[in-house]
């Protein structure tokens, strides 16, 4: 628990700052993201192919994030975030200039290893927020992520009409801009004292026998688990999305573009306006319960949408699930550890989920080109559908430690 309740001027200021960075990180990671399957498919690329170079981020990430969250821990959030946000820069300009398959996959890899943005700034929040309020306070990082995909995405199938490199290199400089904006208006959120007792915890990045103890640590472990199933379905959802639409209902970079922009939306609507009334009226445990259970279902009829209209009728309650979810489950997350070990949680987070995110798009890249474009709706649906009673017994039935709805923010508070 943090020594107040409370948020002075100050600490929404940083808030609003944190925002922006992820808001803008987001938008040149859109830019780009629509376009991935058709770069490639100007170099050869098979769709496993593209599924394996959809994983070489995430594995990259399984190396990068864990190091860098510890290193956010010790040194302070805000230089970490610039050296994340420059890899990024390069990377998409690797990107840019790519002549051959390989350097997308470089440009990937590179972006993977540095790109522990998401990662830090969720840890700033952590720092300068309440236990109480902590799901809304992560809820404006999941507001600015789908923010983000609104503009980006639209914007970068717009771009690709002058070439595949021009979204790249725009992404670029967006995240360049991005540098500049931590670098003059971002705080450090961790006091000296708290760089103290975070210099007394052990080194080390995650190796198994770290992660064997993490996973046996009660509610943790637990929490871990959790975000590593569903990020798998997740995963499967995000990473096959453009390529499913390509295969099964022969769209365009902009039509994809404009429906990632939809998915970002809705995001938002949720993160803004619902994330607050729900978390202070039901349980976490039951938020996680009831979004598992909407998005099993959904993923299932995204699979085998026919055509835009119904595809947009069943992404409504697919992406406020997965909003849900996401932002719950990281909340539920930071409340099983210590205030000096919610950067390594983090980090240890995402790598486990990284491990899940490197399979997802190649299984997912083999199964719609041997089975079908139905397929990585199944899976996912299935996924999430098992995660129900796993998500019941641990963090929602009567008794156990999130399945009371915690008190009304102060006044004061965020989202007052």
């Amino acid at each position: 628990m943090r020594a107040s309740s409370t948020l002075s001027g100050m600490d929404k200021r940083r808030l609003a700052i944190i925002f922006a960075v992820v808001f803008v990180n987001v938008l040149g990671f859109g830019l780009i993201l629509p376009l991935l399957p058709y770069y490639a498919t100007r170099f050869g690329a098979s769709p496993l192919m593209i599924g394996l170079l959809t994983a070489s981020y995430p594995a990259a990430q399984i190396i990068g994030s864990p190091i860098l969250g510890r290193m956010s821990d010790r040194f302070g959030r805000r230089p970490i975030l610039m050296v994340s946000i420059a890899g990024t820069a390069v990377s998409f300009l690797i990107l840019g200039s790519a002549a051959a398959l390989w350097m997308l996959f470089a440009g990937r890899v590179l972006d993977g290893l540095t790109g522990a943005n998401f990662t830090v700034a969720q840890s700033y929040i952590t720092d300068v927020t309440a236990e109480r309020n902590r799901a809304r306070g992560l809820g404006l990082t999941g507001a600015a992520f789908g923010l983000g995909f609104i503009i980006g995405p639209a914007l970068g199938g717009l771009l690709s009409q002058w070439g595949y490199s021009v979204p790249a290199y725009v992404a670029a400089g967006v995240a360049t801009l991005n540098i500049v904006l931590v670098a003059l208006f971002l705080p450090e959120s961790l006091t000296e004292e708290r760089k103290a007792e975070l210099a007394a915890q052990p080194r080390g990045g995650v190796t198994a026998k770290r992660l064997l103890e993490a996973l046996r640590r009660p509610l943790f472990g637990d929490a871990i688990q959790l975000r590593f199933f569903f990020g798998v379905a997740f995963a499967t959802f995000q990473a096959m999305f453009s390529l499913w639409a390509l295969k099964h209902l022969g769209l365009g970079p902009q039509a994809i573009g404009l429906l990632l922009a939809y998915v970002g939306i809705l995001s938002v609507i949720v993160q803004l306006a619902l994330i607050a009334p729900l978390t202070k009226r039901f349980s976490e445990g039951l938020l996680l319960v009831v979004t598992l259970g909407v998005a099993g279902v959904s993923f299932f009829a995204w699979g085998v949408s026919p055509n835009v209209p119904v595809l947009l009728v069943v992404l409504t309650p697919l992406c406020f699930a997965l909003s849900i979810q996401n932002t719950v489950s990281q909340s539920v997350l930071s409340k099983t550890v210590g205030p000096t070990e919610v950067g390594g949680a983090f980090g240890l987070s995402s790598a486990v989920q990284n491990v899940g995110s490197i399979a997802a798009p190649i299984i997912g890249g083999a199964i719609i080109g041997g089975l079908g474009t139905w397929a990585p709706g199944l899976l996912a649906g299935i996924l999430c559908l098992g995660l129900v009673p796993f998500a019941w017994n641990k963090f929602a039935k009567p008794g156990t430690a999130f399945s009371v709805p915690p008190q009304a923010a102060e006044p004061e508070s965020i989202g007052a």
